[in-house]
């Protein structure tokens, strides 16, 4: 699959050149299926576990802060994909719930009611003195919408890594393809940029959010980042991550599935986590924002 996505983006066919007899629109179907397809088969590799699981870990005796993270992945992942996130979140003195929830076959409602209660009781049962977050993608989404109806007392900080916060032109070009539809279940069709879908709808933020999105792709992301206005990072644009209310926001040269990994993000949300900030240094570019003027 892989080498056939990449002789199609070389050459633009499977055949010699001067047998090209295909048109343009017939081209473009076959590269999105071919694109689709592949998203497919990652989905049923990365679903093939259980996204249900979870992993709670303490930090080391010697340097136990007393606060809590809960971590939320991104849609049709696990959460294994937040394991390097959740390990240095636990060597920075933090105890961490890296919690699986089936972001594929719910809508955002139902996922954020029965899902979010659960993963905050893990972190609560270790009487933290705050209950920070750190989401990616969809994870953003819906810990937005459950923050709405389950606000924890000890709310902390929150940490967003490419988060649709203004929907994602993607799904306004995808959502009604039946192959869409089957990957990525009822919260795929929630996050377009219409001015109805639940991320416009949720509104503006009043809690500390510091959000880090990419802009770059991965190569599978090619086509999708072509559907793109502006930066991005094959899923999401760099406009679209950004929410009113949000305390800072940080560009980082990372693309949407693989942007957890990165060694500088993971330092830059422990910052954020302690401070309310990021610390700002040449690898990246920074927008401080003013929440009462990002309106």
């Amino acid at each position: 699959m892989i080498l056939f996505v990449i002789n199609i983006l070389r050459y633009g066919s499977l055949t010699p050149a001067n047998n090209l007899q295909n048109s343009r629109a017939q081209f473009k179907a076959s590269l999105l299926f071919c694109f689709l397809v592949f998203s497919a088969v990652e989905l049923f590799l990365s679903t093939s576990c259980s996204q249900a699981g979870f992993s709670t870990q303490k930090p080391s005796p010697n340097n136990v802060l007393g606060e809590c993270v809960v971590i939320l992945h991104g849609m049709g992942r696990t959460h294994h994909s937040m394991d390097d996130m959740q390990e240095e979140l636990t060597k920075a003195g933090f105890h961490t719930v890296n919690y699986g929830y089936p972001s594929t076959k719910s809508d955002i409602e139902t996922l954020a009611r029965e899902h979010f209660p659960k993963a905050l009781d893990k972190c609560q049962q270790f009487d933290p003195t705050a209950v920070h977050f750190v989401t990616h993608s969809l994870g953003g989404i819906v810990l937005r919408m459950a923050i709405q109806q389950y606000r924890p007392a000890n709310l902390g900080r929150v940490v967003m890594l490419s988060p649709p916060n203004r929907g994602s032109p993607l799904v306004d070009t995808l959502k009604d393809w039946w192959l869409y539809e089957w990957i990525n279940g009822p919260a795929g069709q929630q996050l377009s940029t219409a001015a109805d879908s639940v991320p416009n709808k949720l509104g503006r933020v009043d809690y500390s959010v510091g959000i880090i999105t990419g802009d770059r792709q991965a190569f599978f992301d090619a086509w999708f980042s072509s559907k793109i206005p502006g930066e991005d990072d094959g899923k999401v644009s760099v406009e679209g991550a950004k929410v009113d209310g949000m305390s800072d926001f940080l560009v980082v040269h990372e693309s949407h599935p693989f942007i957890m990994d990165d060694a500088y993000v993971q330092r830059q949300t422990v910052y954020f986590l302690n401070h309310g900030t990021f610390k700002v240094d040449k690898k990246s570019s920074s927008v401080a924002v003013d929440s009462k003027k990002n309106e």
